[in-house]
């Protein structure tokens, strides 16, 4: 079948495509930023990748009229937008006008359980953008799934971060919330085997595990997975600002992001039983099971995505071709080259930089400045990186973003999403057995040619230290 997929390079997306390609379909990916697509998917001979933006009317007519099937997969759970249901409106709008004018005959929709009479602002525009996509043309088919459980998803991370750094937490009361999880390899099952069955066309089905949970239960049984002893205190005086600090200053999360989750974690998201795990062939797996199998993916390296990944995770909301041209002219740049003596060891080296393994020289510096960051209320050092020696365009590292990563071309450029009065590029060329080390800073205004001479006497250590360690054998 042909299928059309949105959100393709979102934490469902890309771990969805690999299990639909094994299925032997073909598929249509729409991306608002094709730079942002893995080489694995881009030479893919059964991936047609198209550049939509749905907010765009006129950007759909990119899209096939021979599509059989489409997913719906757009989410903004933590944009800036104050208007973002708004946003959210407009895209399922425009996509259902578009989709009803071609010849697909199902779209699978993945919302949130939205049980409660009181619902986050999110919950609620998931339950809008349901409506909206309810059609006599094709047969939608909706599931509401509660929180994901799995390798780099947001719920997942922050509850890693909460338990791994803290043996005593004084927490909100909305810990004692009861909700209930899924694990991402149950919603995929979901998703990939609803696919033309006329038994869930123009049906909602909520989808989760077999246990109902409080937060404080999820982070006792992950600690529990992890051997760890944890200590949890709940307490009734923290407020919802205070609470989304606390997680923006223990977990890996975006402020941002941490108000909306806050905002969800308020209410419970507890699902309705019915006969769809018999109608699809799924059984859930246990919370423990799901933390698990997700630390396996882990230790095996094998995380396909990450909400790190997402550009709601840093403070970028453009294209990437648009910050792929470094500018010339008004920068301040630090340009360095050395002589390679084994170019394989200096490329496996600058594919690693970063998260776990470092910027090779002068660490502790780099870390400062992650904190400073982090309290000037930018993204610090906590990202990290998804994969330790893979690299993709758009993929996070460390307070960077990455632009461009082509071994062949022996080419990585990233930017800077650190708060900073100005912007700033960081390149590693090789040219000749000659590596390039480039840091292009644009100011803006008077502050910003302050910045860059109050910091550069720390640059020529930084940027000296780190290219002899990259040419080093």
């Amino acid at each position: 079948m042909k299928i059309l997929i949105t959100g393709t390079t979102g934490y469902i997306g890309k771990r969805l495509i690999p299990q639909l390609l094994e299925l032997n379909h073909s598929l249509v990916c729409c991306v608002r930023d094709i730079g942002r697509v893995p080489e694995v998917v881009k030479n893919n001979k059964n991936i047609s990748l198209i550049e939509v933006d749905f907010l765009k009317e006129d950007t759909l007519q990119k899209i096939p009229k021979d599509i059989d099937i489409a997913y719906y997969l757009i989410h903004s759970m933590s944009s800036t937008s104050k208007s973002f249901e708004k946003l959210e409106y407009k895209c399922a709008i425009n996509f259902k006008h578009y989709i009803e004018d071609t010849a697909v005959k199902q779209v699978i929709y993945l919302s949130g359980i939205v049980n409660d009479d009181s619902l986050s602002k999110h919950l609620a525009s998931r339950k809008q953008v349901e409506e909206t996509l309810k059609s006599d043309t094709y047969a939608l088919t909706t599931f509401r799934a509660g929180i994901i459980v799995g390798s780099g998803s947001a719920s997942f991370e922050i509850i890693r971060d909460l338990v791994e750094k803290l043996p005593l937490m004084i927490v909100p009361k909305w810990v004692k919330t009861k909700s209930q999880y899924i694990a991402i390899r149950d919603v995929l099952a979901f998703l990939s085997r609803a696919i033309d069955k006329s038994e869930l066309y123009n049906k909602s089905y909520d989808i989760f595990g077999p246990e109902v949970l409080s937060y404080k239960e999820m982070m006792l049984q992950f600690a529990e997975v992890r051997k760890f002893k944890r200590y949890i205190y709940s307490v009734p005086v923290m407020t919802p600002k205070l609470s989304s600090y606390w997680l923006y200053f223990i977990t890996a999360t975006s402020y941002k992001l941490a108000t909306s989750l806050v905002d969800s974690m308020k209410v419970e998201v507890i699902g309705k039983s019915s006969n769809i795990n018999e109608i699809v062939g799924v059984s859930p797996i246990t919370y423990k099971e799901a933390v698990q199998k997700a630390f396996i993916k882990i230790e095996q390296n094998s995380s396909i995505s990450s909400w790190k990944d997402s550009f709601v995770s840093g403070r970028f909301n453009k294209k990437l071709s648009q910050y792929i041209e470094i500018p010339q002219y008004g920068c301040f740049k630090d340009i360095k080259k050395r002589q390679i003596i084994n170019e394989s060891k200096t490329i496996k080296k600058i594919w690693s930089i970063g998260g776990e393994n470092g910027w090779y020289y002068g660490n502790m510096l780099w870390k400062i400045r992650g904190h400073l960051d982090k309290v000037a209320g930018g993204i610090g050092l906590r990202r990290g990186r998804t994969h330790p020696s893979k690299l993709s365009a758009g993929d996070s590292l460390d307070f960077w973003r990455v632009l461009y990563a082509d071994k062949k071309e022996k080419r990585l450029l990233l930017f800077a999403e650190m708060k900073l009065p100005g912007e700033a590029w960081l390149e590693f060329t090789i040219v000749k057995n000659i590596l390039y080390q480039r840091a292009v800073f644009r100011p803006k205004g008077l502050l910003g040619r302050l910045y860059w001479y109050s910091v550069w006497p720390f640059h020529g250590l930084i940027f000296n230290g780190m290219i002899n360690k990259l040419v080093k054998a």
